[in-house]
């Protein structure tokens, strides 16, 4: 089952970054708003409820500038957690005015194995220090390359601010791990999704690496697949990461819509067709 939980990891960190800052373009981080929190439950295999991955944000301020603080938690779910117990928690915190990653941190444990794992952005000299508590022999610093860079899964959740048409395309640099990659994401055909609320029609987007030899998910034929709801609000509904031991899908079940738009309880479900 160890596969099955990296694979649950994997996934999470693809789905709750595609909110990113261009790459080259610092701009106010948008993903995510105050408040709103995205709930997805994971299949994987002929599991269809392997696990499930909560993305909350909040605003803060840190050293007196805002911040955006975006929460992961992935757990193993049903029969998967009776076979092998998976808990991760990941905290990103990012600069509201610019977008860029601050700091970026995990803990959790995978069967008996404990996890936890730091990774510190300096911009000032160029480079980010990354620490494994349970794996120092990981620990490493590495250049900053020119760019503003995002985690992945808030790259895939920013294409919902995209109004792009099939064939479009726009590039990230996106962090994952313990390492940054510049991806492209292409829009890449429309297709109508079911989801808990009924057929859903929406934009394909599929991130890639093109200008360097494929790293991390990408990898052996790694796939990545976001589906973004046409409709308002525009939610990333469904999402898939394809790996040469299996597949992960996970699904949009309930969205809480930012604090400041919320004027009565949290919508207990993705939009419908009808809505």
């Amino acid at each position: 089952m160890e596969r099955s939980a990296r694979t649950l990891r994997l996934l999470l960190a693809v789905s709750l970054a595609l909110m990113a800052t261009l790459a080259g373009n610092a701009a106010p981080f948008t993903a995510l708003r105050d408040g709103e929190r995205f709930r997805y439950r994971t299949g994987w295999g002929v599991f269809g409820n392997a696990g499930e991955v909560i993305i909350e944000a909040h605003r803060d301020t840190l050293d007196r500038r805002g911040i955006v603080r975006v929460t992961t938690q992935i757990s193993s779910r049903g029969l998967v957690r009776g076979l092998y117990t998976f808990d991760n928690w990941g905290e990103l915190l990012i600069d509201e005015a610019t977008g860029r990653i601050i700091r970026a941190s995990e803990s959790g444990q995978a069967g008996s194995k404990k996890q936890g794992s730091v990774t510190v952005f300096d911009y000032a000299r160029g480079v980010a220090t990354h620490t494994d508590e349970a794996r120092p022999h990981r620990n490493r610093e590495f250049a900053l390359p020119k760019g503003d860079p995002t985690d992945l899964i808030s790259a895939l959740i920013q294409t919902r601010e995209w109004q792009a048409g099939v064939g479009d395309r726009q590039e990230a640099l996106v962090y994952f791990g313990r390492d940054l990659y510049p991806i492209v994401l292409r829009a890449d055909g429309r297709e109508t999704v079911r989801t808990p609320k009924g057929p859903v029609p929406t934009l394909r987007l599929v991130p890639s690496m093109e200008s360097e030899e494929p790293r991390g998910v990408f990898r052996k034929g790694g796939e990545i697949k976001v589906w973004v709801s046409e409709r308002e609000p525009r939610l990333p509904v469904q999402m898939q990461l394809k790996l040469n031991f299996g597949t992960a899908l996970l699904t949009l079940v309930e969205h809480r819509p930012p604090t400041a738009a919320a004027s009565g309880p949290a919508s207990a479900s993705p939009p419908g067709p009808g809505q």
